[in-house]
């Protein structure tokens, strides 16, 4: 199954937009990190933070897992994401045709992901 994680950009408030712009350059370098070390999982980063308007940008990752353990990784970075830079983030399935499928929230207002409860969401 082809997941992504990405970073929930579209509900934050003026200063939070202003925090992620000072440290996208930083969020950057973490996920291309990532995607550097799990080639095996055809782990892909997703970067598309063109314009001025965070609440459009789509930054974060996609990867394939085939087990709820293949989760844990890429969500400690996530959580860890989340914690250091007062992130939400989103995580979901793609579907057919490359359409994006939500099942959950997490990060510093929802609470750190777990790995098991994501894996019940997207069936695995």
């Amino acid at each position: 199954m082809r997941i992504y994680i990405q970073i929930a950009s579209d509900r934050l408030e003026e200063a939070q937009e202003e925090k992620l712009k000072q440290n996208l350059p930083e969020l950057q370098k973490a996920l291309q990190t990532y995607v550097d070390a799990n080639q095996a999982g055809k782990a892909e980063i997703i970067n598309d933070c063109e314009g001025d308007y965070p609440e459009d940008w789509k930054l974060g990752l996609m990867q394939t897992v085939k087990k709820d353990n293949q989760l844990k990784f890429p969500l400690k970075l996530f959580n860890d994401l989340a914690k250091k830079y007062n992130i939400d983030c989103e995580i979901g399935a793609i579907r057919a045709g490359g359409i994006r499928e939500a099942v959950s929230y997490f990060g510093h207002e929802e609470g750190q992901g777990d790995a098991f409860m994501i894996a019940q969401y997207l069936e695995l």
